[in-house]
């Protein structure tokens, strides 16, 4: 599983310079009443906590926070819906979109668009998924045999060294355990999620690399988009 997506790599360093925090922050908000819905308790919900865990990563004022598990008391409020959609882009590359929304007939066109508008297309369900698992992934900033000995020790199924840090995959069932096990060894823990991981890569080079990382970021950034995943290598 090593060759951790240069696309998630790519997200990253977004994340940590985007001026759009508002949108940021809409979406993050969308993720915690989804996951409220299990139980506003964090240590009783394990979904609960990972999302709140990014919200406190990305500085999201404690007033959003707490409007967003409110969310799951308000009557009111305009239910939200997971969904996943498949698509392809530039290359043959495979693309797993999640979005969470309160009106999927004004998602999906808006997505499909995106996706047309920049040299992409919708996939028949199941037609990429078989492309990806999904798995925990963290990462710490420590490097080195220590970070890797203490991946191993805490349960992690593999883990591969980035430029400054160390992704770890673990089952999607034991994500929280080993997150855990590896702040208890005094590990620095900097995200930890369930996300979609390929399992096959699609080499992408030249023009095509190009409009695909355009293609991504103009996905990435539709409102009701949560994560972008790819198998782009």
């Amino acid at each position: 599983m090593s060759g951790h997506s240069k696309w998630a790599t790519t997200k990253r360093q977004k994340a940590v310079v985007d001026a759009k925090r508002g949108a940021l922050f809409t979406k993050i908000g969308n993720q915690i009443a989804i996951a409220a819905r299990a139980g506003t308790d964090p240590n009783m919900n394990p979904s609960l906590a990972m999302v709140l865990e990014k919200a406190r990563l990305a500085n999201m004022p404690k007033a959003n926070i707490e409007r967003a598990i409110a969310r799951v008391a308000d009557k009111s409020a305009a239910a939200l819906i997971e969904e996943v959609y498949e698509a392809y882009g530039p290359g043959g590359v495979g693309i797993v979109i999640e979005v969470a929304t309160d009106n999927k007939n004004r998602t999906m066109p808006e997505v499909r668009h995106t996706l047309d508008k920049n040299g992409g297309r919708m996939a028949d369900p199941g037609s990429v998924m078989f492309q990806f698992a999904r798995k925990g992934v963290i990462e710490i900033s420590e490097k080195g045999e220590t970070a890797l000995m203490a991946a191993l020790e805490a349960g992690a199924e593999d883990a591969t060294e980035e430029d400054e840090y160390t992704v770890i995959y673990t089952d999607a069932s034991d994500l929280m355990k080993v997150r855990q096990a590896l702040v208890d060894a005094g590990m620095n823990v900097t995200s930890a999620e369930l996300q979609y991981v390929p399992t096959t890569y699609v080499p992408v080079e030249g023009e095509n690399a190009e409009k695909l990382e355009k293609l991504l970021s103009a996905i990435d950034e539709l409102d009701d988009v949560t994560n972008v995943y790819t198998n782009a290598e």
